[in-house]
């Protein structure tokens, strides 16, 4: 038995997963007695406490219970609470006002109502903890599977996410991570920065400004590949003048983000002719900043987004846009749980291409899209 100290999970965390995953695997069957807390300390090296609060929360979950003066016992395996299972699918949400992540839901539900599913729907409120307090609520009352909009910026999956994929239990991804054996639904991101770079300089545009997101953003990185690569094709470099970060993490910080990044580019006195922007938040902040300080967009600088949000086409300047295709991800997150409750095999990894969406902050006009821009054109 061991625990990892370097861990951010607490240590009790730690432990109440462990003795998860021991029951989950059949080694201790239901109405078995476990260790004592006073063995189970000195096992793991904890105090009593740690393993007292292990315990409550497994008791709380209904995975164990306690008779006194006699020890605890298995009350049940962690993910058998048949009536949910069957008609069951749960929901983690990074958070529930997320513009993005709101519409996914929208794919979700309904392809699960047509399945016959009903959906539970958390939000962890941008909190790491919550998120996978969630995970473990929603696995341990039985939902036929889950599908997680994780917070985290770490490109790989949390303990909580390795932890149904260890136990076999049902689950699909709908936020990037980079562990090609987890289950993930998702939009390629390189070829979509790639697609809005192109396009940019199939209208004329040479210099072109990148805003990605904050630091340590994973997709940030992705889109950030694709508009390097892009301009390499084009024979050109990024330039450092124009290259910014959103400054604060949160999805509803992107805008002030974006607007604070117009003012910064303004009071230098040097624009590029158009600026790819890491998101459509942020972009629709750069558009408001840039059009109080009297830049005509798209004359003088030309914008392209991320995402396709419902806010992008009634800005001022209607915000031209990568459309990820967030219905199709819900429904197909479905789809995989679905087989993977049938016992059928699924991909791991199932990667939707995006497509342009032509408004005009781009300075397009009707026919002037690239033959390379797989694009789409929207009222």
């Amino acid at each position: 038995m061991a625990i990892d100290i370097r861990k951010p999970i607490p240590l009790y965390r730690q432990i109440a997963e462990e003795i998860r995953g021991t029951i989950l695997a059949g080694k201790v069957q239901v109405g078995s007695q476990i260790s004592s807390q006073h063995e189970l300390a000195r096992q793991y090296g904890v105090s009593l406490i740690t393993v007292k609060k292990a315990l409550s929360e497994l008791v709380h979950e209904g995975v164990l219970f306690s008779r006194a003066g006699r020890g605890t016992f298995v009350e049940r395996p962690p993910a058998e609470f048949k009536p949910l299972k069957i008609q069951t699918l749960g929901i983690v949400l990074r958070d529930l006002a997320s513009p993005f992540f709101s519409l996914i839901v929208q794919g979700i539900e309904a392809n699960a109502s047509r399945l016959g599913f009903s959906i539970l729907v958390s939000s962890a409120s941008n909190e790491q903890e919550k998120e996978d307090s969630q995970i473990r609520h929603f696995h341990s009352i039985g939902v036929g599977g889950l599908i997680i909009a994780s917070m985290t910026h770490d490109a790989r999956a949390s303990e909580a996410v390795r932890n149904l994929h260890r136990w076999e239990f049902p689950y699909v991804m709908v936020s990037y991570l980079e562990d090609p054996d987890i289950y993930r639904v998702g939009t390629d991101h390189r070829a979509g920065a790639a697609m809005a770079t192109r396009h940019l300089l199939d209208l004329g545009r040479r210099s072109i400004g990148y805003i990605d997101g904050e630091e340590g953003n994973p997709v940030g990185r992705q889109r950030s590949r694709g508009y390097g690569e892009a301009l390499a094709r084009s024979g050109l470099e990024p330039d450092p003048r124009f290259q910014f970060r959103l400054r604060q993490r949160g999805e509803w910080n992107d805008f002030q983000s974006g607007a604070e990044i117009g003012d910064q580019a303004w009071a230098n006195r040097t624009l590029p002719e158009a600026f790819f922007v890491y998101n459509d938040l942020a972009a629709l902040g750069l558009l408001q900043a840039l059009l109080r300080h009297g830049v005509r967009v798209p004359e003088d600088v030309a914008i392209v987004g991320f995402d396709d949000i419902g806010q992008a086409q009634f800005a001022t300047v209607p915000l031209t846009t990568v459309h990820q295709p967030t219905f199709e991800i819900g429904t197909k997150a479905v789809d995989v749980l679905v087989r993977r409750l049938a016992g059928e095999a699924a991909e791991a990894q199932t990667i939707l291409m995006p497509s342009l969406v032509v408004r005009e902050s781009c300075g397009a006009v009707s026919g002037t899209a690239g033959p390379q821009v797989e694009s789409r054109r929207v009222p």
